[in-house]
């Protein structure tokens, strides 16, 4: 038995830019099978989009609570989010979302 498709948006703070952390993320998110986007914000943040089952979004917040090898997280905020038909095939870095 399946479980449902849940989608979560994610802001991740701390030493996050410049450090790989979108394309950590993007492999991170392939593993689990996951769809969604991640791109940096104006304000040093990292925002990660992603939807998958429950079991495979804990893992993606695990890996986004210890990020790549130079980054530095500090926090990793999570609230539920609405589906986007844009992104539910694969797992993207994008820049800008209208």
């Amino acid at each position: 038995m399946s479980q449902a498709q849940q989608t979560k948006r994610y802001l991740v703070s701390g030493a996050v830019q410049g450090v790989g952390f979108r394309y950590f993320t993007q492999h991170a998110a392939a593993k689990l099978h996951l769809s969604g986007y991640v791109r940096n914000l104006h304000d040093g943040r990292v925002e990660v989009f992603a939807s998958g089952t429950p079991e495979q979004l804990a893992h993606l917040r695990a890996q986004l609570e210890r990020g790549p090898r130079f980054a530095s997280v500090r926090e990793v905020q999570e609230e539920e989010a609405a589906p986007d038909a844009r992104f539910t095939k694969d797992f993207v870095i994008t820049h800008e979302i209208d």
